[in-house]
């Protein structure tokens, strides 16, 4: 059966992917990871990568955002291929790594004016209400060797409430070190961003109880070659 062609799910379906994933294969040294790995996303989806340890989902986010290359396959970002938009990836993605990512020696407020930066020049002004957002009011001025991990975490994902924030969203265990109320805070703010429009894939082991309307799990076990 055929939806009408102005109905929302025939909008979706004629829509730009925001992200095209075609038989990716991805080896480390000599040993195959994955092979075959294909999905493509809309504005407003939601992926969750799972898999057993070494299956190699850190590896599938640092294909996705151009941190490595696929022994085989490619990816394309808004319909271009992603290896030909090096200069402009930073306003179109915005990876978050297993580790925090913050400077040591920077304060909070330091941390998040240069990490800003990489996205939307001139968001200081934002530092204040994202700090706020993920618990650290009172923190600004602390450096970051002070604080303890799950607080360091916080720092990292303080850049999602900065205004401007790119619409793809590739986060890798994001809720690593973050309390209960942390990781129902992060849970909302995922479902919320795509809601708007944008689009979120992520690694994690946490169990999430609010998921974005467009939400898919890939089970990575499944594609090691």
């Amino acid at each position: 059966m055929h939806e009408p062609a102005g109905s929302p799910g025939a909008r979706r379906a004629a829509a730009r992917p925001v992200l095209d994933a075609v038989g990716l294969c991805c080896e480390r040294g000599e040993r195959r990871l994955f092979m075959g790995v294909s999905f493509r996303l809309q504005a407003g989806d939601m992926l969750q990568i799972r898999g057993p340890n070494g299956s190699g989902k850190s590896s599938l986010l640092r294909l996705l955002c151009g941190l490595a290359q696929p022994a085989a396959g490619h990816v394309d970002l808004f319909g271009r291929a992603l290896v030909q938009q090096r200069g402009a990836l930073a306003s179109r993605l915005l990876w978050i790594g297993h580790a925090a990512g913050v400077k040591a020696l920077l304060t909070v407020e330091e941390n998040l004016a240069w990490l800003g930066a990489l996205h939307t020049p001139g968001a200081c002004a934002a530092i204040g209400p994202a700090v706020a957002a993920v618990g650290l009011r009172g923190f600004e001025d602390t450096p970051c060797h002070a604080l303890s991990a799950g607080q360091q975490r916080r720092i990292a994902l303080a850049r999602l409430y900065l205004p401007g924030t790119p619409p793809l969203w590739l986060l890798d265990e994001p809720f690593t070190a973050l309390d209960r109320a942390g990781a129902a805070q992060l849970e909302v703010h995922l479902a919320a961003h795509c809601a708007r429009g944008g689009t979120v894939v992520l690694t994690t082991h946490h169990d999430l109880t609010r998921r974005a309307q467009a939400y898919t799990d890939l089970d990575l076990g499944q594609y090691v070659a």
